[in-house]
Order: C-alpha cells, then structure tokens, then sequence
C-alpha cells in the first residue's frame, strides 16, 4: 500500500531524507506518534483573537502563545465511513492549565489531490500542495478553501482565509524532526503559528483506531 503523502509527492518522494521517507510511509496499520516541545507558540495582532478564539471551538488553531509548549503529533491511517484513506494529523498542545487541539484528517482525492479536512467537524475542507525540499524534508502549502456547514456550501476567498505553511525535516545533529508551521493573511500579515521538534515512535494500529483522534462528522468535499 502507499500512503496519502507518499502518492500525492510521486517520484518527489525518492529525494527525501530517509527518516522522513519512513515517517511519512503511513498507510495500513503502521501509525506514528511524535513528542516534543514546541520552542515557540505564536499569534497575530490582538484583532486575531476572535478568529482564533473560534477556531478552538473545533480544534483548528487557538489564542494561547507560549515557549517550550510540550506537544504531541499523532498520525494514524484508517479508512474512514466514506471508504477514504485517511491519516489522521492530530496535534495537541500542554499549555499551563489548558490543553489545545489542532486536528486535521489527509486524504488523497482522486480528483483534487491531497486534501485537509479540517476540525472535529469537517466543516472546512482546504487543498493542499506538497513538495520535497533541497534538504530532504518537505513543504505543504494550502491552496483553496471550502465550507460546508448547514445548508450552507461555499467556496471562501483568499481574502478571508490566507495561506498555511507547514515545513518538516530531520535534524541529524539532534536526532529529532523539526517542523514550522505559520499561517499568513495576505493583508494582515502573520496571524498564528510555532515552531520546534519531536522524536517519532512508530506503532502498530491494526486493532484499531481510537475514535478519540476522530472527527465528529466526516464529510466529503472532493
């Protein structure tokens, strides 16, 4: 079987790093659980704060801003109720007094690509591009974002959304992975985003995956 992240990178994925060819060969049951620290937790202006505020009602981004923020990264394949290959992209977050969520569940879409579904509800849906990078890691970048909520189905601007960045490599020196993540409004600049590393522990799913990591709702928007 080939994973989500292996199929959507083709022959970009023999100019990866060979850890991170391991870490992104999800598929089966062979999951992976990262722990780490993220050296910095970020924000925007204070005119953010609803945006983000409302984000954390369904698990995509948070408020909080914060150094050496213990966190965890939790990537399991499973097929969801719609017959997708799925790996679930589930990242928490040990604030003092707070934990904080940011979920997110791959799949590959025939149609559109690499696709995110977005928070425990699946109400955004957001296409993604990745790439390999010079020094063996790799590059996701969003592309358009769609709604669905209710009676309501749309297309949302760039305007209203901005850019995702995600970057992730293997820092032999440390033995670790590294990753930055930073979400850019094309007008208001920076609004969230952090950056440090983990150590990976792969795992063996075949009992199962917790709904715990789960969304809520699983929609399609492919």
């Amino acid at each position: 079987m080939t994973g989500v992240l292996e199929r959507a990178l083709g022959a970009d994925f023999a100019n990866l790093h060979p850890r991170v060819r391991e870490r992104l060969a999800l598929c089966g049951t062979r999951g992976m659980i990262g722990h780490g620290v993220m050296d910095r937790i970020w924000r925007g202006p204070g005119f953010t704060l609803p945006f983000l505020w409302l984000g954390s009602t369904r698990h995509i981004l948070f408020p909080e801003r914060g150094r050496n923020v213990p966190f965890t990264i939790e990537n399991y394949p499973y097929l969801d109720r719609h017959g997708r290959e799925t790996v679930s992209f589930v990242r928490t977050f040990e604030f003092p007094g707070r934990r904080r969520r940011f979920d997110a569940q791959m799949v590959h879409s025939a149609g559109r690509g690499l696709v995110d579904y977005l928070g425990t509800h699946q109400h955004l849906a957001v296409d993604l591009a990745v790439s390999a990078r010079p020094d063996g890691g790799f590059r996701i970048r969003s592309g358009g974002f769609r709604l669905r909520e209710g009676p309501v189905r749309a297309r949302l601007p760039r305007a209203l959304t901005g850019t995702a960045q995600v970057d992730e490599w293997f820092d032999a020196a440390s033995g670790r992975f590294r990753i930055e993540v930073a979400v850019v409004h094309p007008r208001f600049g920076p609004v969230f985003g952090y950056e440090g590393s983990f150590a990976a522990r792969f795992v063996d799913v075949g009992g199962g995956v917790s709904g715990a990591v789960k969304p809520l709702r699983e929609k399609v928007m492919d």
